[in-house]
């Protein structure tokens, strides 16, 4: 994308924002969808094409070690992190130095915690991913605020999660109503999607005051609604949530990583945002 392109599409998005959601007070990064546009066209508010040379750290933190399986392995290191030719390349790799840090794998992510997060809208990410025994490449979302507690009780949405070789993704929610009081079926909250080839495909949500829609290129794959006289655990997908886009390796449940197979990248054109 030509500069010219850049600027038009940023006026647009700037624009197009200031009609269709709210920024409460100091949390001027967070985007709350004004009531009643469920029904209207969804119009562009917040994106990034990753055509710059370097991350642009105004929408974006890489993500830290942490104890769980999904980030044991994350590092902040500069060869997980590569941008070229419009494309941002997150990488799980062998360790190249384990005298220092003694983890056998390093991966990489980002997140938009504390610089974008949004309340009801459209998500679409353009990505490809790559496969490896043990490779966990995952695009999703968590609560930027703490309303409700602990984990798991502001909810987490799993845009998109693959494993290893398969030819399906996975789409899931998981609240204290699925994994504690363990609802997972009242209503089902996990869906699954083949992925056909091993090109880019745009994985996303369209995210409504009284359901979630799951989607792969376009096409509606799973949908989670909110469900009348049930816990109210089972819905804290009433408020503003942030992004994270990584590449994991290993775990319980993608299983143990085969190192002659690595590296393998999450490769990410672009993420664009709607409400």
């Amino acid at each position: 994308m030509n500069k010219t392109h850049i600027v038009l599409l940023l006026m647009a998005t700037l624009f197009a924002a200031c009609k269709v959601t709210e920024r409460i007070g100091d949390n001027r990064h967070i985007y709350v969808q004004r009531e009643g546009r469920e029904a209207k066209n969804w119009k562009l508010i917040w994106h990034d094409e990753f055509d710059e040379a370097a991350l642009d750290t105004s929408k974006w933190s890489r993500i830290t070690p942490g104890t769980s399986d999904w980030n044991r392995h994350m590092s902040v290191d500069d060869q997980l992190f590569r941008l070229d030719n419009g494309q941002l390349y997150l990488l799980g790799i062998n360790n190249p130095d384990t005298s220092i840090d003694h983890r056998p794998y390093l991966t990489g992510g980002i997140r938009s915690k504390g610089k974008f997060a949004f309340q009801y809208g459209r998500v679409e990410i353009r990505a490809k991913l790559e496969n490896a025994q043990g490779a966990w490449p995952a695009l999703w979302m968590l609560a930027e605020q703490n309303r409700y507690g602990a984990y798991p009780r502001n909810g987490e949405i799993d845009i998109m999660e693959h494993l290893n070789h398969d030819t399906i993704i996975y789409q899931t929610t998981h609240s204290h109503y699925t994994l504690n009081l363990k609802q997972t079926d009242h209503p089902p909250h996990s869906g699954i999607a083949p992925l056909p080839g091993d090109g880019y495909h745009v994985f996303g949500i369209s995210w409504y005051p009284d359901r979630i829609v799951f989607q792969l290129d376009g096409q509606d794959t799973f949908t989670y609604p909110r469900v009348a006289g049930v816990d109210p655990s089972q819905w804290p997908y009433d408020q503003p949530f942030y992004l994270l886009i990584d590449q994991q390796l290993g775990g319980s449940w993608v299983g143990e990583v085969d190192p002659a197979q690595l590296p393998v990248q999450l490769i990410v054109d672009w993420v664009r945002i709607y409400q």
